[in-house]
C-alpha cells in the first residue's frame, strides 16, 4: 500500500524500489527526474523523455529532491556506483 507524503504526487510503496519515493500511479523514481534535470533538462522537457507524467509531477519531484536532497543523493549513488576499469 502506497504511503503517501507532504508532496502531492510523491508516494512511497515498499514493493516498488525498495520503497523510494517515487510519482504516485507509476513506478517512475523521483532520482529518476533529478537525473534528467542534472543532465541540463528544463523541467517542461522532461515530460517529453517521460511523457506518462505531467509538469506537475515533475515539479513537484524536483520540490520534493529540495526538501529530500541527502535521501536522493544517496539514491542516485546507490543505482550509479562507480565503475571499476
Amino acid at each position: 500500500m502506497p504511503t503517501v507524503t507532504k508532496h502531492r504526487y510523491i508516494v512511497r510503496d515498499e514493493r516498488i524500489h525498495g520503497g523510494e519515493p517515487i510519482i504516485a500511479g507509476t513506478r517512475t523514481p523521483v532520482r529518476a527526474i533529478v537525473e534528467l534535470y542534472r543532465m541540463g533538462y528544463a523541467p517542461e522537457e522532461i515530460p517529453l523523455h517521460l511523457p506518462h507524467l505531467t509538469l506537475a509531477q515533475v515539479f513537484d519531484a524536483l520540490s520534493y529532491y529540495c526538501d529530500h536532497q541527502d535521501e536522493i543523493n544517496a539514491s542516485i549513488t546507490q543505482n550509479h556506483p562507480a565503475e571499476t576499469p
